[in-house]
């Protein structure tokens, strides 16, 4: 498989790095403007740049007909435009906030502890999210996906980012504190705490390379097809 790496950071120099190691080939990287002619070498695109150019590469891709997979966060704002582009385009597109398999396992597993607890009234629920110091957005995109399992699935209306769980908010808002920490891979961490005890679910990245290999995983999937897709599509014989 031919891969375009659009945002050649961190994540897109450990992408490259298993890649290779996976017998595809990189045939174009950048982190400026896309040089269309290059990118139209490649047969799928694997987007992590920064939240500013995230619509223009995804959607650069559609023009060119290029499968794009994303793992940017912050640009959310555009989703439901890149949606309908990519529908117009007849594109091919899979968007992620975490592309972990052990992330997208949580996110399963938080959906069907928010359903248990959802009439378990005597217990607050808590989010923690913990990352390093150079990432620019807060809360996460983690966990806003990790808000909206819960508010899909309980009584929760919505969440707010807030600078610690003393502060006073109506119980159906979900509570995210953002912590940012020197070279901290990624920890997400929900708690249901009552007066007499507390159940926690948590989750914590030591490598960043299980984000890059779910990356990898996702564009070896969508090279071939045409739609919206997320990574529970790519992970449904998993979960």
């Amino acid at each position: 498989m031919k891969i375009a790496i659009l945002g050649y950071g961190r994540m897109g120099k450990i992408i490259e790095k298993l890649a290779l190691k996976a017998n595809h080939e990189i045939v174009y990287k950048t982190s400026g403007k896309i040089d269309e002619k290059a990118l139209q070498k490649a047969d799928v695109a694997i987007e992590f740049s920064i939240a500013e150019a995230a619509f223009k590469n995804i959607s650069t891709c559609f023009e060119n007909n290029i499968p794009v997979v994303s793992g940017t966060t912050g640009w959310l704002k555009d989703y439901e435009k890149t949606i309908n582009l990519c529908k117009e385009k007849n594109g091919s597109f899979l968007y992620a906030s975490n592309f972990s398999v052990g992330v997208n396992l949580f996110f399963t597993l938080n959906k069907k502890l928010a359903k248990m607890m959802d009439n378990q009234s005597e217990y607050q629920l808590e989010m923690e999210e913990i990352h390093h110091t150079k990432k620019r957005d807060a809360p996460s995109g983690t966990a806003i996906t990790l808000a909206e399992g819960i508010i899909a699935n309980s009584h929760k209306t919505n969440w707010k980012l807030v600078k610690n769980h003393k502060e006073k908010i109506p119980s159906e808002i979900i509570p995210i504190t953002a912590k940012r920490l020197e070279d901290v891979k990624g920890t997400h961490k929900v708690e249901y705490k009552s007066e007499i005890d507390s159940i926690e679910i948590k989750h914590t990245a030591y490598s960043r390379e299980g984000f890059a290999k779910g990356a990898i995983l996702a564009a070896e999937f969508i090279a071939d097809k045409k739609g919206i897709f997320n990574m529970q599509d790519v992970l449904q014989n998993i979960i």
